[in-house]
């Protein structure tokens, strides 16, 4: 049965992480891996999880199945953190919130839910966006789109003609899909009036807006990194928001993450929920229980939130710490390139501004990994390795 296929290539930055681990040479440096690393180059669990995973060791009396929405007291959590306790969407009833696999697991059931219920809706993405988020919409058979995003020439944002192209060929029923901060891969992020203009355009075109949550608190604060989202939540009728608590908790390998719903009403938001339930029941049936448990118990904890609030700051400061040097460094170098902007990205990533060129003379001259686009993981980067980092990239950008 199977005699007649042939394997595909498999994921560029899974390859990359490959590569990185078969090189012997003792100063390597990966800047592919997209998760959060200390200065010694590990993915350390957070000591506010340690804490509350001890505390689940002595009372969790179960492991029987959550069902489909995962656990209940978990809706209240997604709601909270990404609107902010006492938004008046959550006190309306017309938000509707519940857990996934991860954020890929939301996107998965959005793209589902889309599919068989929003006829000829095609969805609009940022030109880059996350590599999975056309894997994603595709499989469900939903169209995607690009709207223009990075400029190479600037290293920044082409919000001209982001707009311009949204107005000249997107259609009613469509969805747009904006990254609420920490734009993955580019790190640069859409600022307040940008979401104040994306709000009035939604509703004059009829949109659906789908915003991919998935860095909150790695740019500029927790509350500080959704304040575009939550202006657009409040002024639209109908959104939807899928969120992850991969980075923020640093529980990756336990995908936890949530799916909510804005509806007109609290009787459509209850309506549309239900058939997100449907769409979850048919996918993975009922999401793992032990990193919403992990989120819940910190964030139901006054002294563990107020821990993990620091931890994710510690994050935070050390990623943009680490944006400052580089560009210093770089400066000092005498390379003839001038990458200020990197300082003004946000998040994990940053769009280098190397060439396909520059980045593979990095790789197989100097053991330095980085994504074909030039895209670079800043928390790879560490205090033992950021002076032959910025002597490489100077030699190989001249």
């Amino acid at each position: 049965m199977f005699k007649h296929l042939k394997a595909v290539s498999g994921d560029p930055l899974l390859a990359l992480i490959v590569a990185h681990k078969q090189d012997t040479n003792p100063k390597k440096i990966d800047l592919g891996v997209g998760v959060y690393k200390d200065d010694n180059g590990a993915t350390p669990i957070l000591n506010s999880v340690k804490k509350a995973e001890a505390i689940l060791l002595e009372q969790e009396d179960s492991k029987s199945y959550l069902g489909i929405y995962g656990a209940a007291e978990f809706e209240a959590i997604i709601q909270n953190l990404i609107l902010g306790e006492g938004n008046p969407l959550i006190a309306s009833e017309r938000i509707r919130s519940t857990q996934t696999p991860g954020g890929t697991g939301a996107l998965k059931v959005a793209a589902d839910f889309i599919s068989a219920n929003l006829k000829d809706a095609r969805l609009w993405v940022s030109d880059p966006t996350w590599g999975n988020h056309e894997s994603i919409f595709n499989s469900a058979g939903v169209e995607v789109k690009p709207y223009p995003y990075y400029a190479p020439k600037t290293n920044g944002l082409r919000f001209d003609d982001m707009m311009a192209t949204l107005k000249a060929e997107v259609k009613e029923g469509d969805v747009l899909l904006l990254h609420a901060c920490c734009h993955n891969p580019t790190g640069i992020d859409l600022q307040p009036e940008h979401w104040k203009i994306l709000t009035e355009f939604v509703n004059e075109r009829g949109l659906l807006p789908l915003v991919d949550a998935a860095y909150q608190g790695f740019g500029d604060g927790l509350d500080d990194d959704l304040a575009g989202l939550r202006h657009m939540a409040a002024n639209v009728k109908d959104m939807l928001i899928a969120n992850s608590f991969s980075k923020n908790f640093g529980i990756y390998r336990e995908r936890c993450g949530g799916l909510s719903i804005i509806a007109e009403s609290k009787d459509e938001a209850n309506a549309a929920f239900s058939i997100v339930g449907q769409a979850i029941r048919a996918n993975y049936s009922m999401p793992p229980a032990h990193g919403a448990a992990v989120v819940y118990t910190i964030m139901s904890n006054p002294e563990l939130k107020a821990e993990w609030e620091q931890e994710v700051t510690a994050m935070r400061n050390r990623i943009n710490g680490l944006r400052e040097k580089l560009v210093a460094k770089l400066a000092a170098s005498g390379v003839s390139k001038d990458f200020s902007f990197i300082k003004d990205q946000r998040g994990m990533f940053s769009y280098s501004g190397l060439t396909l060129e520059q980045v593979r003379s990095l790789r197989n001259d100097y053991s330095i990994y980085i994504a074909d686009s030039g895209r670079m993981s800043i928390s790879g980067v560490s205090d033992n390795n950021i002076d032959y980092l910025c002597e490489s990239i100077a030699k190989v950008v001249g």
